[in-house]
C-alpha cells in the first residue's frame, strides 16, 4: 500500500487495488462507484487514483460504515478477482505454456489520460497491445519510461497559432506505485554513464493481468541534468534522446532481471529499445561464460522487432562520436571493440562515416522482424534491403502483422450494449470468428438508432469542450455562448483527427475551401466536420496546417458546421470515433505504415473514406466504405490536386447522397448495409484480439522455442553456431561455380551446374535454382540436388534439378546460401553467392 493510504481501514483497502489497476480505462463496472465518491474529480479527470487521494478522513470513515457502499465494493472486487484468476484464451489455447515469459519494450504507452506517457499512434497501439494481452491472459511484462512532463499539451491562441504546454505530472498523483524488493526497500537500477552513475527509480503500473514497469531518472542522487532525462517524451537534442534509449533498453532489461522476470520472447515496439538486445546478450554471456557473439547466437532468435516507420529517414541515427562517448565502457564490458559495437548499427560495419542506426541494430540482433500492415511489410523490405545485399527484395526477412485496436477501449456505451446483447459479455476475451454472424442478424432500426445516440453524445461533448476552449482563449461571451448551439445532432458528421504533418496532408480537404464551404452549408443535406490534431513543436509546416484549419472554422458562415477541438488526446479520440458517421484519412501513400484511428470507428458503426494506404489498402472494398487513390505511389504536386478533386467528388456525388437517401421510415438502407458489414466483418478482423493472437502463434511461441533450443546445454549449441558462422565467413571467398548445362526433354527442363565448395562441408550449404517473377509466373526458388562428385577435384560436385520447362532456361540462375536447420537465413547470416 502507498504510505499516504495507510489510513484506509481494512474493509476499504480494496479501493487501492481498484484505483491502481488501469483496467478501469476499458472496464466501466466501477464508474458509478468512483463518480459517487467525487463527482467533480470524476467529471474532470475520470481518474480513480486522484479520487482516492482526494478523500478526507471523515469521508473515509463514512464509507467504512456505509454497508451499501461496502457491498458495492465487494461485488466489484469479486468481479475483478474473477477476471484476474479466471480461464483465458492463452490458457485454453496452450494448456502447457510454451513461453516462459514475454517482455514488451516501448518508448511510449497510451493507456489513458490519467497516465500521459504517449504522443500518438505508436503509444496508443502499445497501450492496446497491453490491454489485449491482459484480456487474453498472456504472460507479458512491459517496460517503459515514466515521464514527468511527457508530450506537450496543445492550445491554439487568438492568432490561430499552436502553443505547446508541458504540465508537470507528480508521480504520486499518477496511478503507479514504487516497486519494492523482498525486504521492503524501493528498487533502483544503476547505469554507468560517462563520469557518473545514473540511478533509476522503478515504478509499476498494473494493466489488468499485465505489469508495466516504468523507469524514472528524477532521483535526488542524480545530477540536475540527469534528473531531466525522463522529463519529456522524445526530448529535443540527440544526446538526451540517446540516453533515453539507453535507459529504456539497457536499464529496462536490468529491471526485468532484478525483479526475477523470466523472459524467453522479447518484443521491441520500434527500434527505440534496440539496446535491450545487446544487454540481453551481455546478461546471457555472463551467466554462461560465453563470448558476446556466442551469446548473441543464443539470444537473437528470442528477440522480435516491430518496425512502424515507413521511410528510412525517420530512423533514429547517431554520430560515431556520440556512440563512442556512451558506448566505450559498455563495449569493454561485452569484450568487443567500439568499432564492432558501431558496426552492428551500420549498413557497412567498416564505414566510419556512417551513423549508428538503432533500427539496423534491431534488425541485426532480432530473429524476427515485422511491419504493421501488408503494404508496410512491402515497404519495410525495401527499406531494410540494404542489410541484405544481393538478396532479392522479396526475400528480405520482414513479414507483417497488421495492427488492430483494443475494441473495449473504443466502443461507445450504445455500441457496447448492442455487441453485448448479440455476441456476449466476453466477446473480446478470446476468439472473434463467430461475431460476424451475430451482427449480421441485427435489424436496420437497431443499428440506425445506435448511431443516432452516438452522434448526439458527440455533438453535446464537442459543444462543451469548444465552449471551454473558447473561454480559455479569451473569446467574447457571445462567441462562447454560440458554442451551445453549434453542430446538428442529425447531420452527417465527419471526423478528421491526425498528427498534423505534411505527409498526412491534413490540408487536402482545404485545397478548395469555398467548395468545402458549399458542401458543409447545404441547407437540404447539411454536413459537419470535427477536426483535431497536433503538430510537432518543431514542425512549422504542421503548425501552418493547424492555423489554416482554425481560421477556416472561424468563418461566420462555417462556424455552425465545423469545429477544431484543440489538444487531441485519447479522451477526445474516444469521443470522436464513437460518434462520427465518416472518418477521413488522407496520407500520402505509402507513408501511413498502418494507421489505427479508422479501425476504431468500425465497432461503433462508423465508415471510412481513406487513401489506399496502411490498413485500408487491405481492408477496402466498395461495400465497406470509400477509397482515394489508385493503389500506387505518386509524387506530390499535381497528384495532390487530383486527389483533392476526387475527395470532393466522393463526398458530393456518393457519400452525402448515400447518407440522406432515406426510405419512408427515415433510414438510409444502403448506408446501414455498409455499417453492418463493417461491424460484422472488419471490426473483428482489425481488432487487437486478432493481432495479439497472431503475435502469439506466429512470433512469440516460435521465438521462445528457438531461444530454448539455442540456450540448451548452457549455451553449448550457441558456441557451435558461432563456430559454424566463423567457418562459413572464412571460407566463403573460396566457393565458386563451374560450367552449366541445360537441356530440354519434352516438357521438362534439366538444369545442372558444377560447384566447388573449397574447404566447406556440403551440408553447410544449399545450392538453389532461382528465377525472378515473370509476367505469367511467380518467383521460383528450389534447392538443387547433389548428383555426383566432379572427377579429379576435392569437394567439387554437380548439382541438378529437373523442372517444368514452361519457362526458358535463361530465366534461371543458380546460387549458394548457408544452410542450417536451426538458423534463419538470411535473417541471421545474409551470405549469398550467385552464378555469374
Amino acid at each position: 500500500m502507498q504510505p499516504w493510504l495507510q489510513r484506509l481501514p481494512p474493509e476499504l483497502e480494496g479501493l487501492t487495488d481498484l484505483a491502481l489497476d488501469l483496467r478501469w480505462t476499458w472496464s466501466h463496472a466501477a464508474d458509478q462507484l468512483w463518480q459517487g465518491l467525487s463527482p467533480t474529480v470524476w467529471e474532470r479527470t475520470e481518474n480513480p487514483w486522484l479520487i482516492l487521494l482526494s478523500l478526507s478522513d471523515r469521508r473515509i470513515a463514512e464509507l467504512a460504515n456505509d454497508q451499501g457502499f461496502r457491498a458495492q465494493l465487494d461485488e466489484i472486487l469479486a468481479a475483478r478477482d474473477e477476471y484476474l484468476n479466471g480461464s483465458t484464451w492463452y490458457k485454453e489455447r496452450f494448456p502447457d505454456p510454451p513461453v516462459g515469459g514475454i517482455a514488451y519494450f516501448s518508448m511510449e504507452y497510451g493507456l489513458g489520460e490519467a497516465l500521459p506517457l504517449y504522443s500518438g499512434g505508436l503509444g496508443v497501439l502499445a497501450g492496446d497491445h497491453l490491454k489485449t494481452a491482459s484480456d487474453l491472459g498472456l504472460p507479458l511484462t512491459a517496460v517503459g519510461l515514466l515521464y514527468q512532463e511527457g508530450y506537450f499539451r496543445q492550445m491554439v491562441g487568438a492568432d490561430c497559432r499552436q502553443v505547446e504546454i508541458y504540465p508537470y505530472s507528480e508521480p504520486w498523483m499518477l496511478p503507479v506505485s514504487r516497486v519494492h524488493d523482498d525486504d521492503g526497500g524501493p528498487v533502483s537500477i544503476s547505469l554507468e554513464l560517462p563520469g557518473r552513475d545514473l540511478t533509476l527509480r522503478v515504478w509499476q503500473a498494473r494493466v489488468g493481468r499485465v505489469d508495466l514497469f516504468l523507469l524514472d531518472s528524477n532521483d535526488p542522487l542524480n545530477g540536475p541534468a540527469d534528473r531531466g532525462i525522463t522529463a519529456k517524451l522524445y526530448a529535443g537534442g540527440q544526446e538526451i534522446r540517446l540516453v533515453q534509449e539507453i535507459v529504456l533498453g539497457i536499464g529496462g532489461w536490468r529491471v526485468l532481471r532484478a525483479l526475477g522476470r523470466n523472459v524467453e520472447a522479447c518484443h521491441l515496439n520500434e527500434g527505440h529499445a534496440a539496446l535491450a538486445t545487446i544487454e540481453r546478450a551481455r546478461d546471457y554471456m555472463q551467466q554462461e561464460g560465453l563470448g558476446f557473439r556466442e551469446a548473441l547466437w543464443a539470444t537473437r532468435p528470442g528477440n522480435v522487432f516491430t518496425t512502424h516507420t515507413p521511410v528510412a529517414a525517420a530512423f533514429d541515427k547517431y554520430p560515431q562520436e556520440l556512440i563512442a562517448k556512451y558506448g566505450r565502457t559498455y563495449a569493454q564490458e561485452i569484450d568487443i571493440s567500439g568499432s564492432e559495437l558501431l558496426g552492428l548499427g551500420r549498413v557497412d560495419p567498416l564505414d566510419k562515416s556512417e551513423p549508428f542506426n538503432l533500427a539496423y541494430l534491431a534488425a541485426r540482433t532480432c530473429g524476427r522482424v515485422n511491419g504493421v500492415s501488408r503494404l508496410h511489410g512491402e515497404v519495410s523490405r525495401r527499406i531494410f534491403h540494404v542489410l541484405y545485399p544481393r538478396w532479392p527484395e522479396s526475400q528480405v526477412p520482414v513479414c507483417h502483422i497488421t495492427n488492430g485496436v483494443h475494441v473495449p477501449s473504443w466502443d461507445s456505451p450504445w455500441a457496447d450494449e448492442i455487441w453485448t446483447r448479440t455476441c456476449g459479455k466476453n466477446r473480446w476475451m478470446g476468439m472473434v470468428d463467430t461475431h460476424a454472424e451475430a451482427i449480421r442478424a441485427l435489424d436496420d432500426e437497431a443499428i440506425w438508432t445506435m448511431v443516432g445516440e452516438e452522434r448526439h453524445d458527440l455533438v453535446r461533448y464537442a459543444r462543451e469542450r469548444l465552449a471551454r476552449q473558447l473561454a480559455q482563449r479569451g473569446e467574447p461571451d457571445e462567441i462562447i455562448g454560440e458554442a451551445a448551439n453549434l453542430l446538428d445532432p442529425n447531420a452527417l458528421t465527419i471526423g478528421f483527427a491526425r498528427r498534423f504533418t505534411e505527409y498526412k496532408r491534413p490540408n487536402l480537404l482545404l485545397r478548395d475551401p469555398e467548395r468545402l464551404a458549399r458542401l458543409l452549408c447545404d441547407r437540404d443535406r447539411p454536413v459537419q466536420i470535427i477536426v483535431a490534431g497536433k503538430a510537432h513543436p518543431e514542425d512549422e509546416v504542421g503548425k501552418d496546417f493547424v492555423c489554416e484549419w482554425t481560421r477556416f472554422v472561424g468563418r461566420p458562415e462555417i462556424r455552425n458546421h465545423a469545429v477544431f477541438l484543440e489538444d487531441y488526446d485519447i479522451a477526445l479520440a474516444q469521443e470522436m470515433v464513437q460518434g462520427v458517421d465518416l472518418w477521413i484519412n488522407t496520407p500520402r501513400r505509402p507513408w501511413e505504415a498502418c494507421g489505427t484511428s479508422g479501425m476504431k470507428v468500425l465497432v461503433n458503426g462508423g465508415l471510412n473514406l481513406s487513401e489506399l494506404d496502411g490498413w485500408w489498402a487491405e481492408a477496402y472494398r466498395p461495400e465497406v466504405g470509400w477509397a482515394l487513390g489508385d493503389g500506387k505511389e505518386h509524387p506530390a504536386g499535381d497528384w495532390d490536386r487530383r486527389e483533392a478533386q476526387a475527395l470532393y467528388e466522393r463526398l458530393e456525388r456518393e457519400i452525402v447522397p448515400a447518407f440522406y437517401d432515406r426510405d419512408a421510415s427515415g433510414i438510409p438502407r444502403d448506408w446501414v448495409r455498409r455499417m453492418r458489414t463493417c461491424m460484422a466483418e472488419l471490426a473483428p478482423q482489425f481488432s487487437a484480439n486478432r493481432m495479439v493472437q497472431e503475435y502469439v502463434e506466429d512470433v512469440y511461441v516460435p521465438a521462445a522455442a528457438s531461444f530454448q533450443r539455442r540456450a540448451h546445454r548452457n549455451g553449448k549449441f550457441a558456441r557451435e553456431l558461432h563456430s559454424w558462422e566463423m567457418s562459413l565467413r572464412h571460407h566463403w571467398p573460396d566457393i565458386h561455380f563451374g560450367s552449366i548445362d541445360t537441356r530440354k526433354e519434352g516438357s521438362r527442363l534439366h538444369y545442372s551446374v558444377q560447384v566447388y565448395l573449397g574447404d566447406l562441408a556440403a551440408d553447410m550449404l544449399e545450392v538453389q535454382l532461382y528465377a525472378e517473377p515473370g509476367d505469367d509466373s511467380g518467383e521460383f526458388c528450389e534447392p538443387m540436388n547433389r548428383l555426383a562428385a566432379i572427377s579429379g577435384t576435392v569437394n567439387g560436385f554437380v548439382y541438378g534439378l529437373e523442372l517444368d520447362g514452361s519457362r526458358p532456361a535463361s530465366d534461371y540462375t543458380a546460387r549458394i546460401v548457408p544452410k542450417h536447420d536451426e538458423v534463419s537465413v538470411p535473417q541471421e547470416l545474409p551470405l549469398i553467392l550467385w552464378q555469374r
